[in-house]
């Protein structure tokens, strides 16, 4: 598989160090990757808007006028399917990488083996955000790529199904769960959530990282949170 990976730190010699790492991991693993270097985060959004090039990126947190989550939470607002990888000296951020749907945070300096086992993770969701499903809608085949699906419910016998535009079609939640995987949960009898669009849980509702807030079932508070630490 091609990759195409972007590294973001300010320090040139931690650039050079996790480049290394990122090419013997390529070649270890049999994929191509394609590696660009970036001194701060304005020079990454400046020459990539949304980083819409990329399929991973390193980001150093502790850069210059804009950090890396700050850099992240702008990407997000346009790129859901990107993997984020934090880099950082400290263990203060993982809150804040929870909203932005981060896929790791490596501590510096980066271990080599941690780093080959996270990258390999982010190919699989890569290989994952390729399957769609084929849904029909108004007499027309619609084609869905289940990345793009932040949350389904229910109303009768019509599931509507909430992506870069709704969808809505007749059949049972159910069968729409087994056409889904392991980042999907089902919260209750009417509501299937994205994990990776979850930004917080509470007792009584789940928001999302695009501040849609879903009711929360009674008692499904517990379920929801352990697939999401599963999931990770």
């Amino acid at each position: 598989m091609q990759v195409k990976i972007a590294i973001c730190d300010d320090s040139p010699a931690d650039r050079q160090f996790v480049h290394d790492l990122v090419s013997r991991w390529a070649s270890s693993s049999g994929h191509t990757a394609r590696v660009s270097e970036f001194p701060s985060a304005e020079q990454l959004l400046f020459q990539h808007p949304g980083a819409a090039d990329y399929d991973i990126l390193l980001l150093d947190i502790e850069l210059g006028a804009m950090d890396g989550v700050t850099l992240a939470k702008r990407i997000r607002q346009t790129n859901d399917s990107v993997q984020i990888i934090f880099l950082t000296g400290y263990s203060d951020y993982i809150a804040e990488g929870y909203e932005v749907a981060a896929l790791h945070y490596l501590m510096k300096p980066v271990n080599e083996r941690k780093l080959f086992s996270v990258l390999d993770r982010a190919v699989e969701k890569l290989k994952k955000n390729e399957k769609v499903l084929l849904l029909e809608v108004g007499g027309q085949l619609e084609r869905l790529p289940i990345y793009e699906i932040r949350y389904a419910d229910v109303a009768g016998n019509y599931v509507t199904i909430h992506a870069v535009r709704d969808l809505t079609v007749k059949m049972p939640l159910g069968e729409l769960e087994k056409q889904l995987d392991e980042r999907f949960y089902r919260a209750g009898r009417s509501l299937i959530v994205n994990l990776t669009r979850i930004s917080r849980v509470t007792r009584d509702a789940i928001r999302l990282a695009d501040g849609t807030s879903l009711p929360l079932p009674r008692g499904a508070y517990e379920g929801v949170n352990r697939a999401i630490i599963q999931l990770r």
